[in-house]
């Protein structure tokens, strides 16, 4: 592995889809407060600060999960998997707007709020994109398929609710020329007859979508 994701531990098959660090550009407030108040020497360790802060936090996107890496003199490592993302939003101050940088914040499901923020990093717009593309590739296959099962289940009901309705309609015909002895054979033939249709009857392919 790269050294400069040295911190990244990855699963087999997972692979880095897009890195980034902040923009540059977003150092350029720190300098505008850190310049004039280092003549008096509190600038400086501002400067400095915001230098170091900026050099050591890696934003990374894998195919499984997104991760946010902060610290100067130490380290944490965030991990957030596609699916347990809830929502994705971007944002972009006066400045960012005009050098082309934002953040893209993170909800998870049950989670209060903003759970991960990729801050200051270059189109954030295209970066929510990518991560909101990933989250339909994880769940796409699974709702598809549970949406399909849905279907299938409210044509069953109907096309036993049309045989119930047609074979007794056909008893009460045969019951007017001579009807069955306490007319219960025809009824239980028709329920046995509606309930053999089976999900298996009416099957489906559920297209997987491969990373």
């Amino acid at each position: 592995m790269n050294a400069e994701f040295d911190w990244l531990t990855l699963d087999g098959d997972e692979e880095v889809l897009w890195a980034d660090t902040p923009h540059p550009y977003s150092l350029v407030p720190s300098f505008i407060v850190g310049v004039p108040l280092s003549l008096v020497l509190v600038g400086i360790p501002l400067l400095v600060g915001s230098y170091l802060s900026h050099k050591n936090t890696n934003y990374v996107v894998t195919s499984d999960a997104l991760y946010r890496k902060s610290g100067v003199l130490s380290r944490s490592v965030q991990r957030i998997e596609f699916d347990k993302v809830q929502d994705t939003s971007y944002s972009q101050t006066f400045l960012g707007a005009q050098f082309g940088y934002g953040s893209v914040n993170i909800s998870t499901a049950g989670g209060s709020g903003i759970e991960m923020s990729f801050q200051n990093v270059a189109e954030p717009q295209s970066l929510q994109s990518l991560i909101n593309e990933r989250i339909k590739r994880r769940a796409g296959p699974e709702t598809d398929a549970e949406g399909k099962a849905a279907v299938l289940d409210d044509i069953l009901t109907e096309l036993r609710a049309i045989r119930r309705a047609v074979e007794g309609d056909e008893g009460a015909a045969a019951g007017d020329d001579g009807p069955d002895e306490g007319g219960t054979d025809s009824d239980s033939d028709a329920d046995a007859s509606a309930d053999a249709l089976e999900p298996s009857d009416f099957e489906f392919d559920a297209t997987t979508d491969e990373r």
